[in-house]
């Protein structure tokens, strides 16, 4: 029994030198390894470039009154669309006392001056009819009875326009309706009834009854950073998409550069404008987020391969061209020139002729 278990032990410890010796051999055999084979392949390449911005139309106008008083009626909203010469809103006008006071005694000194020239002038019509006066002296009365008679009617307008803003003469001019300047749509309408405003003088704006745009002329405003501003030019296509629009993308032409760079977080940037071509089926809000794509380099029907084969040495570009696939894949390092990038793939302009295997990422498993 002893014998059995001896025998037992040997073989135990024989199988575990066994086991031992088959493993260190198998950890000191080199490992086969083997990579992903990359073909390069001729494709079309653009390096583009996202600016940040938003929709807003090319003129916003601001509807101002041309007196100064208290808003007493509103007759149209934000969100709707309005002709030129349409009413917006109506100004009941505020009189200055001192200024009543002035011109009802301008119509006072106006009316005595018209009574006394409507005395004179019959006097003097009843003495030219009978050949008492000569028609000079005649018609000189009744040159200055029209003039005091025009002079009344003009200082009673005037007190009729510091009272009620208006004359009965001028109604259709009226200064109290204020109305459109521009066909469009109304953006926004800051005033409500009772709301005193003001008309603009030159140490005031004024007060803004209506702000009014046409839709139908849209504009991209954004900022680029100066490092691909030189690569701009005007008339550059873009493609615009709308962040609250979603799946649908516009068309734009690049108008305007600025020549002035502002800082922001420590890098300048360029204000740019594009105008927008959007169908008239889709409604685009003032002040909508917006990105605009913009090409700034192509290249097309040229022999590309992924980044990630691409090894720098240097100012030097290597790949890694297979050379033998049996027994075991082995590659010579070779120095290519490349060209345009667009962050996937890169241009290869020299060092091979489309045909090469490239080693790309090393196979799991």
């Amino acid at each position: 029994m002893k014998k059995f278990f001896k025998v037992a032990l040997l073989v135990f410890v024989a199988f575990i030198l066994l086991g031992t010796f088959v493993f260190l051999y198998q950890k000191s055999k080199p490992q086969v390894v083997v990579y992903e084979l990359i073909t390069p392949e001729v494709s079309d390449l653009e390096k583009s470039t996202v600016a940040t911005g938003k929709v807003e139309p090319r003129d916003e106008i601001l509807i101002k009154p041309q007196i100064s008083g208290i808003i007493d009626e509103v007759y149209k909203e934000a969100g709707q669309t309005i002709r030129k010469g349409e009413v917006i809103a109506k100004v009941k006008v505020i009189p200055e006392l001192g200024q009543v006071n002035s011109a009802e005694s301008r119509v006072r000194i106006a009316q005595l001056n018209a009574d006394q020239a409507e005395t004179d002038y019959k006097r003097s019509e009843k003495l030219y009819d009978d050949k008492l006066i000569s028609k000079e002296e005649y018609e000189k009365t009744l040159v200055t009875v029209r003039q005091a008679r025009e002079e009344l009617q003009t200082s009673k307008d005037a007190l009729e326009i510091i009272k009620e803003g208006i004359t009965k003469n001028s109604a259709s001019l009226s200064s109290t309706l204020i109305r459109s300047t521009i066909d469009g749509l109304i953006l926004d309408v800051p005033v409500k009834a009772g709301n005193s405003v003001i008309m603009s003088n030159t140490f005031n704006d004024g007060t803004t009854i209506a702000t009014v745009a046409n839709m139908n002329d849209l504009i991209f405003v954004g900022k680029i950073d100066e490092t691909e501003v030189g690569r701009l030019h005007s008339g550059m296509p873009i493609k615009l998409t709308i962040g609250a629009l979603q799946n649908l993308s516009f068309d734009a032409n690049l108008e305007y550069i600025s020549p002035k760079g502002v800082e922001e977080n420590g890098a300048n940037q360029f204000e740019i404008k594009a105008a927008v071509a959007a169908p008239d089926t889709v409604m685009i809000r003032s002040g909508y987020s917006a990105n605009a794509e913009i090409v700034l380099q192509r290249a097309k029907n040229v022999l590309t391969v992924p980044e990630g084969v691409i090894e720098f040495s240097g100012d030097s570009i290597f790949v890694q061209v297979m050379t033998d696939s049996i027994p075991a894949q082995t590659f010579e390092r070779r120095q290519v020139q490349t060209g345009l990038s667009d962050g996937i793939k890169i241009e290869i302009k020299e060092g091979l002729n489309g045909t090469e295997k490239l080693r790309g990422t090393e196979k799991k498993g």
